[in-house]
């Protein structure tokens, strides 16, 4: 939406000629969010470098003050200074981590919590953390947003069961405090198979930089159970790697244009499930390699279609679904029926906006089938979700006349990304 309330459309840049560009990202969205909670409860002042600042991680800065945490700085580098907890009104917006991961925080503030967000976040999933959170003794009203946590100062924990199979962050919510309930926490996962694995294994492993007990499943397959023991969790300076998930759009600018992208601090291991975009575009036909902490990918002449689970890295399925509505066979995305919960109904989402320009997609239970069809130019919405922006973007540099709307909403996880597309246009136009 513009800022007149009227509806906006962006006439997504189209190129004949192969994308040739650098391009350097900020910093990891749910690194920056993990580590804000876990500085906000250490034991003394840490810094975070390289954070990034954008909606999703603004909702967690404020929510976190308005709360008691003291975080100085303005940009990319913060110093957070933990408080007595209190209570206060936090504003989730449309952010996941935000409305997932703070409920269990607010049992430790002294005070009542309230908890509210976008309209279309009050649709969103979040009975599962509040039931668990009762069940380890909090006192919560609601259900859904809007919802209030009756902080105690305290939280007794223990051993919990819950069915995390519509969201990973249900399990990161229960985690990411629980050193500070009076028992630690048991969570157990009781339920069709857990998405996005990756993100459980990033909040396990930054527990445990910051001294935190943790014990979890070795194979991530057979995941059921993880328990964090009571204790404190230590100040660590954070240094925030690039956000993968949010490189993926413009790897894929070099994979549908036959160009060469290259960003640069590619981390050389990493929880991030972005990294598995490297794997998709070789799949796809691409090269890909990391040399010297820089990723390049160059596109192929003609992209082949996939057969892939994405269970693991739902947040990927835009830009598959991109790249697959512009390879030359088909392609089938498996494993995702979980991203009928996300910012929007990814799935119906995804196959409506491509249908609209011509394509052949249609739903499954669990995923997509993607025929080639030849697309044409036309309005793609954005639904208020940063990655089906940033999809209508990738499939604008083969269609002419594709229009987004609202595309700032992408400043839910990368703020300046049309100043970035369009550099990375202009360095390709320098070739």
């Amino acid at each position: 939406m513009g800022q007149d309330g009227l509806v906006t459309f962006w006439p997504a840049p189209h190129v004949d000629v192969p994308v040739h560009a650098t391009v350097t990202l900020p910093g990891s969205k749910s690194i920056t969010n993990r580590a804000l909670i876990l500085a906000a409860l250490a034991d003394g002042p840490s810094t975070i470098t390289g954070a990034l600042r954008s909606r999703d991680t603004d909702l967690m800065i404020a929510a976190l003050r308005a709360l008691g945490a003291d975080i100085a700085g303005d940009a990319e580098t913060l110093q957070v200074t933990p408080a007595k907890l209190g209570g206060g009104a936090v504003d989730c917006g449309l952010a996941g981590t935000v409305m997932r991961f703070l409920p269990s925080v607010a049992t430790l503030a002294v005070g009542d919590v309230a908890f509210d967000g976008d309209a279309q976040a009050r649709v969103r999933p979040l009975r599962t953390i509040l039931d668990a959170l009762r069940g380890l003794g909090a006192e919560i009203d609601g259900d859904a947003l809007p919802f209030t946590v009756h902080g105690k100062g305290a939280l007794r924990g223990g051993p919990v069961t819950i069915d995390a199979s519509g969201s990973s962050q249900f399990v990161s919510g229960l985690l990411l405090s629980a050193a500070r309930f009076d028992e630690g926490v048991t969570v157990h996962h009781d339920g069709k198979a857990l998405p996005s694995m990756p993100h459980i294994e990033m909040t396990v492993e930054m527990l445990r930089r910051a001294d935190v007990r943790v014990q979890a499943p070795t194979d991530s397959r057979k995941a059921q159970t993880w328990v964090v023991e009571p204790g404190p969790i230590r100040a660590v300076d954070w240094d925030v790697e690039p956000d993968l998930s949010n490189a993926t759009p413009f790897l894929a600018a070099a994979a549908v244009t036959g160009g060469e992208v290259r960003i640069p601090h590619w981390p050389r291991l990493t929880t991030q499930p972005g990294d598995v975009i490297r794997e998709i575009l070789v799949r796809m036909g691409a090269e890909a390699r990391v040399f010297d902490g820089v990723l390049t990918v160059r596109g192929p002449e003609r992209l082949a279609g996939i057969d892939i689970d994405l269970h693991d890295v739902g947040e990927l399925t835009p830009t598959v679904a991109a790249l697959a509505a512009l390879a030359d066979s088909p392609s089938w995305l498996r494993g995702i029926a979980h991203l009928r919960g996300h910012e929007t109904d990814r799935l119906a989402a995804l196959s409506t906006e491509i249908n609209r320009l011509g394509g052949k997609v249609t739903e499954t239970e669990d995923g997509l089938e993607i025929v080639p069809a030849p697309l044409h130019g036309g309005a793609w919405h954005s639904y208020a979700d940063h990655r089906m922006a940033t999809a209508g973007a990738i499939l604008g540099l083969r269609v002419p006349g594709v229009e987004i709307e609202d595309i700032g909403t992408t400043a839910k996880t990368l703020p300046n990304f049309v100043a970035l597309w369009e550099r990375m246009l202009n360095d390709g136009a320098a070739h």
